[in-house]
């Protein structure tokens, strides 16, 4: 147990991250732990994919290669630990690997593997299980391709009290990282909810890289030269509050827009933002600037966890594929339109002849308009399709190409790499199992640990009372204001759900905000997309709303076909939206802040 603060650096966001990061957190003085996270449901089929080809893939190669291997002697000599989840579904191959370079290296750090969130070989056990989301039963078994429970921090813990310098994991909580680093550094208990909430708060704003400083940002002109961004940081206390800072020398922003749009990213109801170690409650977090690029976070409520673990698995339904044209000059909407049905026309008709049946959903797409100073229109036309058979898909592919002579003009596209081809579609099912039916299993350097990972039993959870907020009454010859002059905003998505976190620049801002972006509106702004219901919450605490648009993905991933499957642009629409407030009030706008 200590009570000096404990510091922890971001290295990673997303398989395929920039390998840079941790080089540039090691100048960081006092730094005692990375973190890297490289996992979401579509990155576990590809490595179970890659697996079942090599026994000895299925994890994040890069981790050992980019990110450890050129600075195993920094981290040595200066007793960085490691945490990771890049074991994805072949952890005991990353520690072998990692074991190798270290080998190589010719120093000493041990390494702790955590199994047991695999329950591949347990698939067909689930036969009954149904969809959390949408209530559909669960796929045929040998159409799974992955199944796997999000474990918690504790097993990670269990192996640095052991005394590991790195410790690799499978799927976890993407949060469970840091909280494991605080719970070992400060000694925090498994009944410490509030800390563990804090913990699960750090690490949250830690897990996406340098979106927590400026990347993503809605001022991103704030953020300077983004090549040389810095990853976050937290400054930990004892007491759960923390700091997020970045490095010297590194351009991005650490502010109260920057960080709580972090915060807002993917979390869907923040008063119920389910891990399993804790259920955390963000609504009255606060965050405040103490320094230039230094936010001061404070105000996270936790609550016993549910005793029940989310399983992720994933499984094949069919194949899919798309492609991107363009067309320019009069009327090249139409042009883009009756290219894409003439080439989906003649498919049909060949499908028909063969007795095939017609394709399970298409999608077509138009982007763009007329450029500055320009003349005519310059648009871009995605059409994608799904079908059980891949020939069908590759079928219209050929057509998409075989129609370019006989098109509308002003038919252009770049080439050189070869006309798409199908790809599986890997569609997401998630569902609850029990904690104490996932076994795990924490290995040190080979050696099994013995150790009582104390799963939380079961129960209810008792939500707090929602938040109230004053709506704001009409006002005589109000003014227009667009979304983006009252507020940040970031967006994302929740399987087939989108989440849009949305913050006032000035607190007396909000509940006009709230006032103009009721469900309604949401619900016309993102039609004909939106398939289910708008739910909104508020957040006092940084005078915020998230809201939350169900089945609005087109199955989310790559089970849509959508331009946009996860909804990373959502937020950019809303910002467009008009908002109507008093003249004295729009006075204060300050036009330097975006």
């Amino acid at each position: 147990m200590a009570n000096k603060p404990l510091i922890i650096g971001g290295a990673s966001g997303f398989w395929g991250e920039a390998p840079h990061a941790t080089g540039q957190l090691l100048t960081h003085p006092g730094l005692q732990y990375l973190v890297y996270d490289y996992l979401a449901e579509i990155t576990m089929s590809i490595m179970a994919r890659a697996r079942l080809k090599d026994p000895s893939l299925g994890f994040a190669n890069d981790f050992v290669s980019d990110a450890i291997a050129p600075h195993i002697g920094a981290l040595s000599d200066r007793g960085v630990k490691v945490l990771s989840n890049a074991g994805g579904v072949n952890p005991a191959a990353c520690a072998d690997a990692l074991r190798a370079a270290i080998d190589k290296a010719g120093v000493d750090l041990k390494i702790a593997v955590v199994e047991g969130d695999d329950l591949m070989d347990r698939a067909e056990m689930f036969a009954e299980s149904r969809e959390m989301f949408t209530g559909v039963p669960f796929p045929a078994a040998k159409s799974v391709a992955s199944v796997n429970a999000y474990l918690g921090a504790l097993p990670v813990v269990a192996a640095l009290d052991a005394g590991a310098d790195i410790v690799i994991t499978g799927r976890c909580a993407d949060s469970a990282l840091a909280l494991a680093a605080c719970m070992h550094h400060f000694g925090w208990s498994p009944d410490d909810h509030d800390l563990l909430a804090a913990g699960s708060l750090a690490g949250h704003l830690l897990e996406c890289g340098p979106q927590a400083t400026g990347g993503n940002f809605t001022d991103w002109e704030q953020s300077g030269d983004l090549a040389d961004i810095g990853y976050p940081i937290a400054e930990v206390e004892a007491d759960g509050t923390f700091d997020i800072v970045k490095p010297a020398a590194t351009t991005g922003i650490v502010s109260p827009g920057s960080v709580g749009e972090q915060m807002l990213y993917e979390i869907g109801d923040p008063q119920g933002y389910v891990l399993p170690d804790v259920i955390c409650d963000f609504s009255e977090v606060t965050l405040t600037q103490t320094a230039a690029d230094r936010v001061h976070v404070a105000g996270v409520k936790g609550r016993p966890p549910t005793g029940r673990l989310k399983v992720s698995a994933t499984h094949m339904d069919g194949y899919r594929a798309g492609q991107v044209l363009q067309f320019n000059g009069r009327n090249a909407r139409e042009k883009a339109v009756a290219f894409v049905n003439a080439a989906l026309k003649r498919t049909r008709g060949t499908l028909e002849r063969l007795g095939a049946p017609d394709f399970a959903e298409t999608s077509v797409e138009l982007f763009g308009g007329v450029p500055k100073n320009g003349r005519t229109e310059e648009i871009s036309v995605k059409a994608a399709v799904r079908h059980a058979d891949a020939r069908a898909v590759g079928l219209f592919l050929k057509e998409m190409t075989g129609t370019a002579l006989a098109t509308p003009p002003g038919l252009h596209f770049f080439t050189g790499a070869g006309r798409p081809r199908p790809s599986p579609v890997v569609r997401l099912f998630s569902f609850l199992i029990d904690a104490d039916k996932v076994p795990v299993s924490i290995h040190l350097d080979g050696r099994d640990i013995a150790s009582d990972v104390a799963i939380p039993a079961r129960r209810e959870d008792n939500a707090p009372a929602r938040p109230a907020i004053s709506i704001s009454e009409d006002v005589n010859e109000p003014v227009s204001c667009r979304l983006e002059d009252l507020a940040f905003a970031r967006s994302g998505d929740k399987g087939d759900d989108a989440n849009i976190g949305v913050i006032a620049r000035q607190p007396e801002f909000l509940p006009w905000i709230w006032r103009a972006l009721d469900e309604e509106t949401i619900a016309a702004t993102f039609a004909p997309n939106l398939k289910g219901g708008v739910e909104r919450f508020f957040l006092p605490g940084i005078h915020a709303m998230n809201i939350l648009m169900h089945n609005a993905l087109g199955g989310g991933g790559v089970a849509s076909l959508r331009n946009d499957a996860q909804a990373k642009a959502f937020a950019q629409t809303l910002l467009a939206l008009p908002v109507e407030l008093p003249a004295a009030l729009a006075d204060r706008i300050a036009k330097e802040d975006h």
